[in-house]
This record gives C-alpha cells, sequence and structure tokens, in this order.
C-alpha cells in the first residue's frame, strides 16, 4: 500500500484513537479492516436521530434511496437494488469450521484458513473511493443476559440506515460492551456486486462474519440471520440457550391473564401475519387482545429462578415482505409501514407513493416497477419483486408488546410449529411431550411452489423453519433440544398447525387469517391445563366441538375433515421422512429414531 491510500486511513484512525471507538479491541480490529479494504474515509455511527437525517439525505444525493411523498408516507424511502441481488443466497453462504463435521450435512463448508485468504484478496482496496461506516449494534433489549454486541464495517450507506432500524445502533453498544473483546467482528462490502464473487461466510470459533458481493438485507445486515441464528445458535449449543427462527406473540383472554408463545414457520406459512394476529369482532369484543413481541427470531433461555422458558426478540425492527401484504391480510403490518420505513424493490406510483401486487385488488393503470422501467398491468411482468421488502422500526407495531424491551425476556407457554401441507397433517394437535414435540419440529415439512422447484407440492423438510439458519451440525442442533428439557421444570406445550389443508373440492377448509384466533384460543387453554383433547395416533386433539366455531359460518364437516387422520396418508408421510433420517444418519438422536418407530408401531 503507498503513502497516499495509507494517509486519510492514518489521519481519521488518529481522530477515532481519542473519541469515537472507547473500545481498544473494536480500535485495533477497525485499523486491520481499514488498513485491508483502504477507504478514503472511516464513518463511526453513534445512532443519534440527528445522524439518521444526515445519512438519509446523503443516501439521497447518492442516489441510493429515493425520498417518497412525505405528507402520504412521512420518513419513507425507496431503494432499488442490483437486479442480481434480491434475495438470500444459500449457495454461496459458508459455515467455516475447523472440520467438515461440526458444520454438518446441511451446509455449505470452507475450510477458515482458506477462506480467509481467499476473501482477504477480494476484500483488499475494495473500499477505494468509499467510505468506511463503523456500525455498533446491539441484538437483545440493552442490559438483557442474552444480549450480544456486534460491530459491522459496511461500505454500503443502505446497510448502515438499515441496522439503525434493525438493531440498537449507536453509542449504547458502547457501554454495553465496556472494554470487552467479546463482540462479533462483522465485515461486509458490497464490492462490484458480481454473483461470482458473492460470498456470505461464518466463522462460529472466531464470532466473526465476513460478507462479500451483496447489498441485500439477509447478506448484509449481519445482525440478522447471519449473527441472530446462525452465530448465535452456535452460541447457544455452547452456553445452554437457544436461538430460533421463530415470531414471539402475547395473548391477553378476557380474565386479563397473559399466555406467550412462540411459533416457528417456514417461508410462506403465514408466520408475519399470525404474529400481528387481529382476532375476530366476537373476541375483541369478548377482550381477547394479541401483541407482537417478534415476528421473526427468539431467543431463548432458561430463568434459574422459576425453571421455565424465557424469550427475547434480539431485532429492533422488521424487515417483512411486502407482495401479499394488504390491509384485508395484515393491517397491522399496513400501519408499520406508514411511516419511518424502507420500502425496497416496490413499484413507485407517479404521486411518489408505492405499490406492489396483493396491496389492492385493482392494480394501478401504470407505475414505475422496482427495476425502474414504466410498467402497466398488461406489460407481462410483475411490478414489484416477488421478494421485494420493508424495513421498519418496531416501535411503529400498534400492537407491539409492553415486554418487548424487558432484558428479562417473557415466559414462554407455547411453542407451535406449521407448514404448508394441503393433505395429510390435521389443522392442530399438540405432542404428547418435550421429546414429541422436538420429533414433530425435525420433521416438520412444507409444500414448494413451482416457482421454488418446478414441481408443484413437493414437501420439503425443513426442520424447526432452521434448515437455512442452523450454522452448526443439525444433529447437534435437535440434541440440543432435547438436553434443553432437563434445565427446565416446567416445559412449553408443543403444538403443530396447518391452516392450509383443503378438501375434495381444492379450497381452503379453514378460513385462517383472524380466524386462526380460534385455534389460538385452543393452544391457549391447552396450556393453562384446559381445554379437552382426545388422544391420538399424531398426539392430544381437539375435538370439532373443542374448536369456537361460533360467529363463524363452516359446516362442522369441514372441520372434521380438517382434523382427520388417513391412516394411509399418515404411513407414506412416514415414509417421506426417510430421506431426511437417513440423511442425517449416524449421529441422529437415538430419541428422534426411537419415537418414529413409536409411530410406526401405532399405525
Amino acid at each position: 500500500m503507498n503513502d497516499a491510500a495509507r494517509l486519510p486511513v492514518a489521519r481519521d484512525m488518529d481522530r477515532l484513537a481519542g473519541v469515537e471507538i472507547p473500545n481498544p479491541h473494536v480500535r485495533a480490529w477497525v485499523a486491520e479492516c481499514a488498513a485491508m479494504c483502504q477507504p478514503d474515509r472511516i464513518h463511526v455511527l453513534n445512532g443519534s436521530a440527528a445522524e439518521r437525517q444526515e445519512l438519509l439525505q446523503q443516501a439521497v444525493a447518492e442516489g441510493v434511496l429515493l425520498p417518497l411523498n412525505q405528507q402520504k408516507l412521512p420518513g419513507c424511502y425507496l431503494h432499488r437494488s442490483n437486479p442480481n441481488d434480491v434475495a438470500r443466497t444459500e449457495q454461496c453462504t459458508f459455515i467455516c469450521t475447523p472440520s467438515e463435521r461440526l458444520a454438518g450435512q446441511t451446509n455449505n463448508w470452507m475450510d477458515p484458513k482458506q477462506c480467509y485468504a481467499m476473501l482477504g484478496q477480494l476484500f483488499s482496496g475494495s473500499m477505494r473511493g468509499r467510505t468506511l461506516y463503523v456500525v455498533p449494534f446491539v441484538m437483545g433489549p440493552l442490559g438483557s443476559p442474552l444480549a450480544k454486541v456486534g460491530v459491522e464495517i459496511t461500505d454500503s450507506i443502505y446497510v448502515a440506515i438499515s441496522m439503525g432500524v434493525m438493531t440498537r445502533m449507536g453509542d449504547c453498544a458502547w457501554k454495553e460492551l465496556q472494554g470487552s473483546d467479546e463482540f462479533t467482528r462483522c465485515l461486509h462490502s458490497v464490492g462490484d456486486c458480481n454473483p461470482e464473487r458473492r460470498y456470505i461466510c461464518h466463522f462460529p470459533l472466531d464470532n466473526v462474519i465476513w460478507s462479500f458481493g451483496s447489498g441485500y438485507g439477509g447478506n448484509a445486515l449481519l445482525g440478522k440471520k447471519c449473527l441472530a441464528l446462525r452465530l448465535a445458535g452456535w452460541m447457544g449449543y455452547q452456553q445452554g440457550w437457544m436461538a430460533e427462527h421463530m415470531l414471539l406473540m402475547g395473548v391477553t383472554s378476557p380474565d386479563g391473564a397473559k399466555t406467550y408463545v412462540a411459533a416457528a414457520f417456514p417461508s410462506a406459512c403465514g408466520k408475519t401475519n399470525f404474529a400481528m394476529l387481529i382476532p375476530p369482532e366476537k373476541y375483541l369484543k369478548a377482550g381477547w387482545k394479541i401483541n407482537t413481541l417478534g415476528d421473526d427470531i427468539a431467543w431463548m433461555y432458561v430463568n434459574k429462578h422459576d425453571g421455565r422458558l424465557y424469550a427475547i426478540n434480539p431485532e429492533a425492527g422488521y424487515f417483512g415482505v411486502v407482495p401479499g401484504t394488504s390491509y384485508q391480510t395484515n393491517p397491522n403490518a399496513m400501519a408499520i409501514i406508514q411511516r419511518d420505513t424502507i420500502y425496497t424493490n416496490v413499484a413507485l406510483l407517479p404521486d411518489g407513493d408505492v405499490w406492489w401486487e396483493g396491496k389492492t385488488e385493482t392494480p394501478p393503470a401504470a407505475c414505475i416497477d422496482w427495476t425502474g422501467q414504466p410498467w402497466t398491468p398488461n406489460c407481462g411482468r410483475p411490478a414489484a419483486h416477488p421478494n421485494s421488502r420493508f424495513t421498519a422500526p418496531m416501535r411503529n407495531n400498534p400492537v407491539l408488546d409492553p415486554q418487548a424491551d424487558d432484558p428479562n425476556g417473557v415466559p414462554i407457554s407455547g411453542i407451535i410449529f406449521g407448514g404448508r401441507r394441503t393433505k395429510t397433517i390435521p389443522l392442530v394437535f399438540q405432542a404428547f411431550n418435550w421429546i414429541h414435540g422436538v420429533y414433530l419440529g425435525a420433521t416438520l415439512g412444507s409444500e414448494t411452489t413451482a416457482a421454488a422447484t418446478g414441481q408443484l407440492g413437493v414437501v420439503r423438510r425443513d426442520p424447526m423453519a432452521m434448515l437455512p439458519f442452523c450454522g452448526y451440525n443439525i444433529n447437534y442442533y435437535f440434541t440440543h433440544w432435547i438436553r434443553m428439557r432437563k434445565q427446565m421444570k416446567d416445559c412449553p406445550r408443543i403444538f403443530h398447525v396447518n391452516w392450509f389443508r383443503k378438501g375434495d373440492d381444492g379450497k381452503f377448509l379453514w378460513p385462517g387469517f383472524g380466524e386462526n384466533m380460534r385455534v389460538l384460543k385452543w393452544i391457549v387453554d391447552r396450556c393453562k391445563g384446559q381445554g379437552y383433547a382426545a388422544e391420538t395416533l399424531l398426539g392430544w386433539m381437539p375435538r370439532p366441538e373443542d374448536i369456537d366455531l361460533d360467529g363463524l359460518n363452516l359446516p362442522l364437516g369441514r372441520i372434521e375433515a380438517a382434523q382427520s387422520i388417513d391412516l394411509e396418508e399418515i404411513k407414506t408421510e412416514v415414509l417421506t421422512q426417510t430421506e431426511l433420517f437417513m440423511k442425517l444418519a449416524g449421529e441422529l438422536p437415538k430419541e428422534l429414531i426411537f419415537l418414529r418407530e413409536l409411530l410406526i408401531s401405532r399405525l
């Protein structure tokens, strides 16, 4: 590196040394990264409102963000990403551990030394002409026993702004970290956004994440999936807690009692809608209320005082899919994104508003599509990208739970697994016990769409909805679930739901959306030791009359069909699980093998 290249970095590091980076370990690491990436400028974020406004103005000036209609959408902006960079790239995501066995069969593996060397060449000089943003952040409520500090270095102003929405970002991180060296080192550069040079690499044993070549949220906001699930999952395995791809919600009954549940659904199974569920009018009038703690990630630990499982939402915002979101499907989500939101890859209306497929029944006569091209309804292409997103602060949520910032978290009474299955799997049933619940989660399946696989209705196994996010050997992950039971005096009840079962006429047997409150009520009753259930070969199951159908124009026969068990279909289901069990054979916990044998024996 020549002296001219060194000067801006050296000058800025001298300035930072005394003031802006109080932690010496962070300061040394930033100097090391700056020497490698060679930025023109270094900007350490403090997380203030004034700073955010300055960053937004700068992003607009650079063309990274477009301001929207500030009367309709105050504080909202549109971001258009590179057309080759619109989703998480699992094929480019690696777990880098000394042995391939530690990464397991479900992850892409790379030797850490080889990966550092290869990425070091890509990062070398990658920030010339750019600003290096130092983004200190905290995952989890400040002061929580589970809170984790990270520092992301990035050359993307979009990432810097978005991290301020999704995490507790700024000077609060320095206070949380104090003088410790225990922070996640996150290095990110968009590079030239070439898919051939795109890598999202995790080093669990080093507490390090390096991401190169992508500006998309799941690949670039390194506090989210990368830290909060892949690395945190490994930390939890080592330290005795859990990092799960789960929503968190509170259910308040008319008597004022509150029950907290967590739920894991694979993509396209209504996770955000369920997290922000609005009960039917009958339930609202009776005094039922739903509050959201989180819509995506839960960190859970056993409280030593009462032996119960407690959970926090490590995030401070929502990074949600917008297509299909409307005032009919999710009014709370629509309320959230009316202000202080960054929309990514949606369509732009002539008046400065935004639109996406499913927002309204009638599409606009004309707009600018997500690529910046003119669009009309008959042009033959979508106006918004199918994976277009919103990034919004959780404080915007009108039903945000009052305990969302409680550092101790909330006690979890129930855990719900659910997938998209058009047949075979009933509407709702309860596991016999915790270990049986682990088996249900481990064998969780959801049907793919034609767009995803070229075949419609193929069952894809997605254990605990964690298949893309388990950052270590998934057999060890299952074992961890089983051994967590030993810490608990009173473990959560585990349930399985399926909102998507269809009848012989091809129509959904259950109306879904807000009516899911009726099933949730039965689940809450069971968590309290109330509510009737019959023992079946799959688990404890409500009779049709045990689910409140009052006011719902649904024939009893539809519920009976939704809850029916076909022995031949269940046998086929068990056989299709064989692929998963064979793939993971050798280290699969014996408890799961025994549970499968028990199910076969009941058949």
